[in-house]
């Protein structure tokens, strides 16, 4: 009976293990952590391009690390993340507005409304601005239900 009882255990906890570990991060981060592959958000609004973010510039915010290339970007970033942050945690805005998330290309990027999206390459891209209002919606939608999962 007793090795019933530890086996179960085990089985329980290996479950649970496993369900944490197929938990969707908020943010589309690396294995070191590093939120959009250590990429600079701020840049994309002042320097209209992606720009690799320095380790001497890191803030953690939302579970990651967030990489910039100067001061005055992390303090930006610090006083208003959402701003700067890409929308849906900067996972591919395309792929979160079909239900379900993919990585990114730091290329494939547009700024609408003021709010960073960006996608899993080019041709990806393409696809979710042919329809830019929809397509957010119903990422706005998507997204609440593939945190939850």
């Amino acid at each position: 009976m007793k090795a019933l009882i530890k086996l179960f255990s085990v089985f329980a906890l290996l479950m649970s293990v496993s369900q944490a570990a197929n938990a969707l991060e908020p943010v589309y981060s690396d294995f070191f952590g590093k939120a959009i592959k250590g990429y600079d958000p701020v840049a994309y609004f002042t320097q209209g391009k992606p720009v690799k973010g320095d380790a001497d510039f890191v803030y953690e915010w939302n579970d990651a690390k967030w990489y910039f290339a100067s001061k005055q970007h992390l303090e930006a970033f610090m006083s208003n993340p959402e701003k700067y942050a890409p929308q849906y945690g900067g996972y591919c805005a395309w792929a979160v507005s079909n239900g379900y998330t993919a990585k990114i290309d730091l290329n494939a990027w547009r700024i609408v409304d003021d709010k960073l999206y960006l996608n899993y390459n080019k041709s990806v891209q393409e696809k979710w601005q042919q329809d830019i209002a929809g397509n957010v919606a119903k990422a706005d939608k998507n997204w609440p239900s593939l945190l939850a999962e």
